[in-house]
């Protein structure tokens, strides 16, 4: 396969390192040399100097060979022109687009049919402001991840120092969970991951994937001793777009919000624009601003600044004044080793969010969503099980999967199965599939070849 990504920022550099890793024929454009030369030192992939919307640069880039095309930079209007030249040059290359402007937003469906088409549209602050959501909705999570219309999840929490669990074999759990015990897929340890078996065991400070049922969520978290805490009021500091679009959210699901923003100008747009939201001019990071807001009363505080040393500072400050729990937003794919250690753990990124919306659109057979977990360690991905394949109408004890990889859950029309060795897939049930960063060559091999076995 080869992909074509014009961009070589943080959201084109991580991507490309990825794709290079599992083999795929990358070839990077950037105007910027500097950014081509930390690609170039650090990743084994071709890099052009040049603008991605010059069809010269394209056409030296193989456009008319790629089967993907990624346009990626800070710029919409470079890749809104990017994808307009591909699309000139090499119709059948797919084409997505990071799209940021919310000016954009009622266009994206048009893209899809007008030039410049697009076969995607990918547009980071939405997808972050559903994954805070998502945060909010699964109290004591770290990574929630929605199957089926949200009616899977697949989760991630940490073992606290306290927790029955800590120190317990795996092969043991039964003897504490008696019955509908959740399906546990992974734990990162270290920075590493490991795919669980019988004889592992939990150990305070393990980052502990599990497998669940909507119905059956709360339950599931009580048992790594998270318990629902409801929130009410919420304080967002930043009111740039993503806070902008996270207050419209929350007025809608009637939350008591207020944001925090320095800008004047800035705040006099959210007050004309959001309805029951308090807008507050002044510095997230002032110590007496959050306490005469009553800051221990707050049961959620998201920092969503543009600078992300602000967002650290504000939400440990926000944690040590009593505000009973922070999201934080960072970009820099170098900080988030760091986030555990410091004592932030609910983080959300654009530019992950990004990553994770592309990486659907490349992964071959009949892949329908897939996301990064936590330090990119692995992926967890939905997709389609094919009548054609070798892999239905038998016990899954009897597939011989990619080392590193494991079937986390089967949606069967309306019903959710949470497999066992002996669960059976069926032509065209959808199944969740995690896998490790090396697993992941090997499970797109299945997904994609021997008669589209997926």
């Amino acid at each position: 396969m080869k992909i074509v990504i014009v961009g070589a920022g943080e959201v084109g550099f991580h991507i490309a390192s990825r794709l290079a890793l599992e083999n795929k024929d990358v070839v990077v454009i950037d105007a910027n040399p500097e950014a081509l030369k930390r690609l170039s030192e650090n990743i084994d992939v071709q890099t052009i100097t040049g603008s991605g919307s010059n069809p010269a640069i394209l056409e030296a880039a193989g456009i008319r060979q790629a089967e993907i095309m990624l346009a990626v930079t800070d710029s919409d209007e470079v890749n809104l022109v990017a994808c307009l030249m591909a699309d000139t040059l090499s119709p059948t290359t797919k084409k997505l687009s990071r799209l940021r402007a919310a000016g954009f937003d009622s266009y994206h469906d048009a893209f899809k049919i007008n030039a410049p088409h697009i076969d995607t549209v990918i547009n980071p602050e939405i997808e972050v402001v559903r994954t805070i959501e998502r945060l909010m909705r699964v109290p004591g999570a770290v990574d929630v991840v929605e199957f089926a219309d949200g009616r899977i999840k697949f989760v991630g929490v940490y073992i606290e120092p306290d927790s029955r669990l800590a120190g317990v074999r795996l092969s043991n759990l039964s003897s504490i969970i008696k019955e509908n015990r959740p399906l546990i897929t992974a734990l990162v340890r270290d920075d590493r991951l490991i795919i669980p078996k019988g004889h592992d065991h939990l150990r305070s400070g393990d980052l502990v994937y599990f497998t669940s049922e909507e119905k059956n969520l709360f339950k599931h978290l009580s048992i790594f001793d998270k318990f629902v805490t409801p929130i009410k009021r919420v304080l967002i500091v930043g009111g740039g777009q993503i806070g902008y679009r996270l207050a419209r959210r929350l007025e809608d699901q009637s939350f008591s919000c207020k944001v925090i923003e320095k800008r004047a100008t800035r705040c006099d747009f959210l007050a004309e624009k959001l309805d029951r939201t308090v807008v507050l001019h002044g510095d997230g990071s002032d110590q007496s601003l959050l306490v005469e807001e009553n800051i221990h009363d707050t049961d959620l505080v998201v920092t969503l600044t543009s600078d992300e040393e602000t967002n650290i500072l504000v939400s440990l400050l926000a944690k040590r004044l009593g505000a009973k729990k922070t999201i934080t937003q960072i970009n820099k794919f170098s900080y988030f080793p760091l986030m555990t250690t410091i004592g932030i753990e609910q983080v959300v990124s654009p530019r992950q969010s990004a990553i994770n919306s592309i990486l659907q659109h490349i992964r071959r057979g009949k892949v329908l969503s897939t996301i990064s977990i936590k330090g990119e360690v692995g992926e967890v991905m939905e997709a389609l099980a094919m009548p054609t394949s070798d892999i239905v109408s038998k016990p899954l004890k009897k597939i011989a999967f990619p080392k590193g990889s494991m079937v986390a859950g089967i949606i069967r029309k309306e019903a959710i199965i949470i497999p066992r060795g002996d669960s059976i897939i069926e032509p065209d049930d959808r199944i969740i599939i995690f896998a490790t960063r090396k697993a992941i060559p090997g499970v797109e091999k299945i997904l994609a070849v021997k008669l589209e076995y997926f």
